[in-house]
């Protein structure tokens, strides 16, 4: 069956698709341009030609990764509701017991990163941007009366700092903890960090 004639840009975006599958599927150190270029039924000489090495194609990759979990996270920060209701939605979707995907792939890029600059930029840039949303509704919430929190910066580290660590254990080490037992440790650290009583987090999401 002849395949349909992309765009370049439709074509990049479906190259960099296929890169995060294997790299998930393979790890970054594994994950060849030929197993990108197979699962797409492309040659090499194409995924070559957009990406001129397997490193440069890693690092767009984790870019195009990173732009679409933000661009969800803007999307559940920008609801039109509490503080309290839109901050606990996004920290439920990021955390490794909520609907977030892709953990696997921010490990390996994690590993990566403390031998790749280009990675670690990507990675950095990301951790950042995570961290100063969090603390920005955080600091809408105390604007609002909703929140006691003296530090939303320090809030949002904190809160990460348990999400990230709890993805590395759900991931690696599957049944080291079990989901509601870490569902509970996020819920009672988000109260604890926004001074609201953690009933205020068990309603339903609007």
């Amino acid at each position: 069956m002849a395949r349909v004639r992309l765009s370049v840009a439709e074509r990049r975006e479906e190259l960099l698709r296929a890169a995060i599958e294997q790299i998930e599927a393979r790890g970054v150190a594994a994950v060849r341009i030929a197993d990108v270029a197979a699962a797409l039924g492309v040659s090499n000489a194409l995924v070559l030609y957009h990406f001129s090495t397997k490193e440069k194609l890693v690092a767009a990759a984790f870019t195009y990764a990173a732009q679409d979990d933000l661009a969800h996270l803007r999307g559940l920060l920008g609801r039109r509701t509490s503080a309290l209701r839109r901050l606990r939605a996004a920290v439920r979707w990021y955390a490794p017991t909520g609907q977030a995907k892709g953990w696997r792939l921010w490990i390996e890029g994690w590993a990566v990163a403390l031998r790749e600059p280009a990675l670690r930029e990507v990675t950095r840039d990301l951790d950042r941007q995570w961290k100063a949303a969090i603390a920005e509704v955080i600091a809408e919430g105390v604007a609002a009366g909703e929140f006691a929190c003296a530090d939303p910066a320090g809030s949002a580290l904190r809160l990460t700092a348990l999400l990230d660590g709890l993805a590395v254990q759900l991931t690696s080490y599957p049944g080291a903890v079990p989901r509601a037992r870490a569902r509970e440790w996020v819920d009672e650290a988000l109260a604890r960090e926004i001074g609201v009583d953690r009933k205020a987090l068990t309603g339903r999401e609007r």
